[in-house]
């Protein structure tokens, strides 16, 4: 078929620039170092950070606290690409995320470790007190008058 013959010399330039594009277009998405290793990510202001752990999508624990994700939350792994929250099941993750208008967990970023080290709002560190609360308060020796101990206004 003669017809078929004449767009051939468009065409297969066009298909192959098509491809070359193609390629070159996730190696743009993520941006690397030098030595290959990804670098870090940079979040919006408004993200803050937590301990995620995926229960029952979409019913998360978020720093301990139940939580929910949004419909179309998206979740984002190491590697900046999504992750299903089924995958997440039980894992305990350090993230960056940010919420809706409804309050719903709408975005999620797994942190490397590089990430992690940057200063960000949110997760409250865990402090422990390993002391008796009657250890500190202050004790009755026995030898107060009795005009001086507190009172209750009646």
């Amino acid at each position: 078929m003669k017809r078929c013959l004449r767009h051939l010399p468009w065409a297969l330039p066009a298909s192959l620039l098509a491809v070359l594009l193609t390629a070159a277009l996730p190696a743009a998405a993520q941006s690397s170092d030098s030595d290959g290793s990804l670098s870090v990510r940079q979040f919006p202001k408004s993200a803050r950070r937590g301990l995620l752990v995926v229960t029952a999508p979409p019913e998360i624990s978020l720093n301990g606290k139940p939580d929910k994700l949004s419909p179309g939350a998206r979740i984002r792994n190491l590697n900046n690409t999504h992750t299903m929250s089924g995958s997440l099941v039980g894992q305990e993750l350090l993230v960056n995320y940010t919420r809706d208008s409804a309050g719903l967990v709408s975005e999620v970023w797994v942190l490397s470790a590089e990430e992690a080290k940057e200063k960000r709002e949110g997760l409250a560190t865990r402090s422990f007190s390993f002391g008796f609360e009657s250890s500190t308060a202050p004790q009755d020796d026995g030898k107060t008058p009795y005009h001086q101990l507190p009172g209750y206004k009646q």
